[in-house]
């Protein structure tokens, strides 16, 4: 079973206190740079079992009467169509779902600003489509040296081209579609248009990882650089804290490395740095979330098996390398894991071989380990999924759930109609074929009862799972991993 091993409401009562406590700190005003995911964060809800995938925005949300939302995104991204990996959507879409996710939470979005802005056609017409809808657009620009040349990028020539953002709130919170967007550029740019206008602000960072208060090898740590792998972030005793405080706290190489920069240029705005090291400029309390380290302990190393297998995926499909997997290895070293930790996976294999077709495995929230076989009618996962949901409903293996009288139908107009080469049903087909059936069927209506038990399930299937597949998974709450292999030798795989 599943154990809790964070306070998401404790957490949630003191990140909010400790942000008023910095725009305090400053006289009355901050900019917040917001790394991460502000919402939909499962990331954190995999490795702090019972940090809730919304906590951030619901954080911000209690301070709404003070904050105000400027969301950042890089001209270039713009250009060259920039999509998010795990939305499926380019960067400007993405801002526009921001939006309208932070006012459904009544959040006021002030602007939108266009970053490293050097007159791209794409980017000149964004501007025009968002100042249709309404919003009002600033323009931030490259600045020749930065961020080393401070001289010339605190003064008029570099800050003082940006446009200045004009803002009314208290906290002003920058958050971006994407790392590489300019969020930190674009609140230094801010501090210096507003001392050169006598207003007083400060500048703070959230982030959520590393946390900086564990052990530099926690396995929430080393998940965190089990997830940025492709970036090449390297977690790191905070050396500037360490001879400030003589105080052990952990951040990550490029906040360390860029810390000498953004002193000189507080030093240059400000008069002085206000903060001695680069965890002083962080304002995270997730570490004092956490109730119990064992059970964090236990989520964080099976978050870096599955970051493991969603990178040989990724290479497989060519888009991660040989380094990206070599370091998560280290990872799975320095943690003490292996692949073996993950029952589903030799559950799935065995199953595999068995059948000599694909297979799939689960593993229940409470252990229970089910597994799924290729069919005519079924790809493995749709029989491991209605396997799953016999078994928590209390109904026998032997029962059909749904006819195949229904599911040749259905295999007849993908084939004959749509143009589908697989006549297996996928999950998502199986799953609306099984609703039809619990109009009328008081087993199939307990199946489908049973769905949001398989919240935080396990799964491991022996070939690269499609893409309709894996959504569903993720929108049942479930964890999957697949093996780096196709079901098939072709060369285009959708």
């Amino acid at each position: 079973m599943n154990k809790i091993g964070f306070d998401n409401d404790k957490y949630l009562k003191l990140q909010s206190q400790r942000i008023r406590e910095r725009i305090d700190f400053f006289g009355g005003k901050l900019y917040l740079e917001f790394g991460g995911k502000l919402f939909d964060d499962y990331h954190a809800s995999r490795v702090l079992p019972g940090f809730k995938p919304d906590s951030k925005i619901n954080m911000l949300a209690q301070l709404k009467d003070q904050a105000e939302i400027v969301i950042v995104i890089n001209a270039a991204d713009i250009e060259k169509n920039k999509v998010r990996s795990d939305l499926g959507i380019t960067y400007d879409l993405d801002v526009l779902r921001l939006i309208d996710a932070f006012r459904d939470y009544g959040l006021y979005v002030g602007s939108v600003c266009l970053t490293r802005f050097a007159g791209q056609p794409s980017a000149v017409a964004y501007q025009k489509k968002l100042e249709s809808l309404g919003m009002k657009v600033y323009r931030h620009y490259s600045i020749p040296g930065y961020p080393s040349n401070i001289p010339f990028i605190v003064s008029d020539e570099g800050f003082g081209k940006n446009d200045y953002i004009e803002t009314t709130r208290s906290l002003v919170v920058i958050t971006a579609p994407g790392p590489g967007s300019g969020k930190m550029a674009t609140c230094l740019s801010q501090l210096y248009h507003e001392y050169k206008r006598g207003i007083q602000a400060g500048y703070a960072k959230y982030e959520t990882f590393p946390i900086w208060n564990i052990p530099l090898k926690h396995p929430v740590n080393l998940a965190y650089e089990a997830a940025t792998a492709d970036l090449n972030d390297v977690n790191m005793i905070d050396p500037f804290h360490l001879e400030a405080y003589n105080e052990t706290t952990i951040n990550y190489n490029r906040d360390v490395e860029v810390f000498p920069v953004l002193r000189a240029m507080f030093e240059t705005i400000m008069g002085e740095c206000p903060y001695k090291s680069p965890t002083d400029m962080g304002v995270n309390m997730a570490g004092y979330g956490i109730i119990d380290d064992e059970a964090t302990r236990k989520a964080a190393n099976q978050e870096i098996i599955r970051r493991y297998y969603q990178t040989l995926v990724q290479k497989r499909q060519g888009n991660a390398d040989d380094e990206q997997i070599l370091k998560i290895e280290l990872l799975m070293k320095q943690a003490g894991i292996s692949t073996s930790d993950r029952p589903v996976v030799s559950a799935a294999k065995m199953k595999a071989e068995t059948t000599g077709e694909p297979a799939a495995a689960m593993e229940l929230p409470d252990g229970r380990i089910i597994t799924g076989k290729t069919s005519e009618l079924l790809g493995a996962s749709s029989a491991m999924l209605l396997n799953a949901l016999k078994l928590l409903a209390g109904i026998e293996d032997e029962v059909h759930l749904i006819s195949p009288t229904i599911i040749e139908p259905i295999q007849n107009l993908k084939i004959s109609h749509l143009r589908n080469k697989n006549p297996r049903l996928h999950t998502d087909e199986v799953l609306i074929a099984l609703s039809i059936c619990a109009a009328t069927d008081e087993k199939a209506k307990r199946a489908m009862d049973q769905l949001k038990n398989l919240k935080g399930a396990e799964v491991h299937s022996s070939v690269i799972l499609a893409h309709v597949d894996r959504n569903v998974f993720s929108k049942l709450g479930i964890n999957l991993t697949c093996e780096p292999e196709y079901q098939n030798r072709g060369l285009y795989h959708r």
